[in-house]
């Protein structure tokens, strides 16, 4: 008795057929149609720590950009913090600190308690984890008053300040808060010659001639502005512990003066005995006493020499010719008048080679006679 034959339809994947001959199908995809439990739970893993690997990399590029940007803005003095006012030293930058009269720190004290401080004093950390003062004298001043005034410490016991990068040139520093002072408009230039004398006075700068140094620090300021500083050095160097308000006395008393000072045997000592143990002098009293020994107000005192006689001063005088010249830095102003030969361009004459600049005037001088 023969057996029939059972016949069973298998329907085959067409896409299959057509890629993959008999026996050679795709062999991941039919793997996965088997995996386990197991298998996916590992495949699942591998993925999750692939994921996590990914993340983390770019966690630790934003961190590396984050850090780059706070060193440049630390280095920039634009990271701000509030500092405790016990914190912050103000030695390393040599500055007058003799108790004289400052009229305008009652204005901003008064300023600071009504709308606050609209600009950060700048400081540098030091290795013992306190603040050293480069630029804020004043606004310092102010919140340290504030506090004795108050005694409040949670509103004025800490100052907004800007904290700087170690390392900085002291000249920059120097240069950085002669920068300061100079934005104020009412800074005197016996305030700016006595930054001159500090300078040459740290032992930690290269220069220690008060008068080149007035060329570091000032290098900013005309030439016309630089020579009324120097002028004053010697006054603010002979007379600058005597006096009460150097920083009220007018250009031209301190130029006559400073010349009075050259010129007159025993006048340095005369003025410091007149102002010896007058502590209650106000700023008339005392500039009184310094136009008497300039010679812009009364006699001068007995037992100092007299000036030497010399040609009456010349009164001033319209000028009498001026022009202009093009040059190659621009157009060059001349003033000729009676006793005096201007000469107004834009260009510091002061880096001129003092030799050549003496030959070129007397060659000029020579021609015009």
């Amino acid at each position: 008795m023969s057996r029939k034959r059972r016949m069973f339809d298998i329907d085959l994947p067409q896409d299959d057929a057509a890629d993959f001959p008999a026996g050679k199908g795709d062999v991941s995809a039919r793997a996965g149609q088997r995996r386990g439990p197991m298998a996916a739970a590992i495949s699942e893993t591998v993925e999750s720590v692939r994921d996590r690997a990914e993340i983390e990399a770019r966690i630790r590029a934003e961190n590396d950009a984050l850090a780059q940007e706070h060193v440049r803005l630390k280095r920039a003095g634009l990271i701000t913090d509030m500092i405790p006012l016990d914190a912050i030293d103000t030695q390393k930058l040599i500055r007058d600190r003799r108790p004289i009269a400052d009229f305008e720190l009652a204005e901003l004290v008064a300023s600071i308690r009504e709308i606050g401080l609209s600009n950060p004093i700048r400081v540098e950390p030091t290795e013992d984890g306190r603040y050293e003062l480069i630029q804020g004298w004043r606004r310092l001043s102010a919140y340290r008053q504030l506090l004795e005034e108050t005694g409040d410490a949670e509103a004025w016991g800490r100052i907004p300040a800007g904290i700087a990068a170690r390392g900085d040139a002291l000249e920059n520093l120097y240069r950085r808060m002669v920068d300061e002072n100079m934005v104020r408009k009412d800074v005197s230039f016996a305030e700016m010659a006595q930054l001159a004398l500090h300078y040459a006075m740290d032992p930690l700068t290269s220069e220690n001639d008060p008068e080149k140094a007035v060329a570091i620090l000032f290098k900013s300021a005309g030439y016309q502005k630089r020579s009324y500083i120097r002028n004053f050095i010697p006054l603010v160097e002979r007379l600058g512990e005597t006096l009460m308000y150097p920083q009220e006395i007018p250009r031209s008393l301190g130029l006559a003066l400073a010349q009075r000072l050259e010129d007159v045997p025993g006048i340095v000592a005369a003025i410091k005995s007149e102002l010896r143990d007058w502590d209650t002098r106000s700023v008339t009293d005392e500039l009184a006493v310094l136009r008497r020994y300039a010679g812009q107000g009364g006699d001068m005192p007995k037992g100092v020499a007299p000036r030497k006689a010399g040609p009456e001063p010349r009164e001033a005088v319209k000028a009498k010719t001026s022009f202009q010249l093009q040059r190659a830095q621009g157009t060059a102003r001349c003033i000729a008048a009676d006793g005096r030969l201007e000469i107004r361009l834009a260009r510091d004459f002061s880096t001129i080679d003092r030799r050549k600049l003496e030959a070129a005037v007397a060659a000029m001088l020579d021609q015009i006679e």
